[in-house]
């Protein structure tokens, strides 16, 4: 069976592939994220997504399999948010976004039979004001320690979010529609070759 690979080892991801019904295997890119530099968020996510991707490809020269890389990033005000570093960080990133708009950028880059695609996808959220008790419930709680901007919106940050304004998966982590879009409009490859 016809498999794509997913330069990632983030369950989230790996988890939306599966809903599709596609055969997967996840693989860790081996990448030094630090050293990636871009002139705006939205082209750093595209960027670390195309370079992930590339890693992956170059290790595994996967035949008839595309490899498929994702990058989140959480923007507000110009900063970027990624992972936080500790408990005090995540608590930290969440006063800041508390109350706020902020954007996700989700890069995603595909590589098929040496054929390079990638895009970003932007989306608006909105958090509802925050108490002090509620942010160091949710930290206390470990699940915004692997997240960027210290939260997951299909979890219990979920009840933060007011509002968004674009693709809900590409939030978690993976631009569903933009994915299946690079696959079939620009290499000509269907979903259901891959169940």
């Amino acid at each position: 069976m016809k498999k794509v690979v997913l330069a990632s080892k983030s369950p989230r991801r790996l988890e939306l592939l599966r809903m599709l019904g596609l055969n997967v295997e996840a693989v860790s890119p081996d990448v030094d994220e630090s050293t990636v530099g871009s002139d705006s968020p939205a082209h750093l996510a595209e960027k670390l997504a195309k370079i992930k991707a590339e890693a992956v490809y170059k290790a595994l020269h996967p035949e008839g399999e595309p490899v498929i890389a994702a990058d989140t990033l959480v923007e507000i005000g110009g900063r970027v948010l990624g992972k936080p570093r500790s408990v005090a960080d995540a608590g930290e990133m969440l006063r800041l976004l508390s109350g706020k708009l902020h954007y996700v950028h989700t890069g995603i880059a595909i590589i098929y039979s040496g054929t390079a695609v990638s895009a970003v996808e932007t989306v608006s959220v909105y958090f509802r004001n925050l108490s002090e008790e509620e942010i160091e419930s949710y930290v206390m709680s470990g699940e915004p320690m692997d997240k960027a901007g210290a939260y997951g919106i299909q979890g219990r940050a979920g009840a933060f979010v007011s509002r968004i304004e674009g693709d809900f998966f590409s939030v978690v982590g993976l631009p569903l529609c933009r994915m299946v879009s690079l696959l079939e409009d620009t290499m000509g490859l269907h979903l259901s070759d891959f169940r």
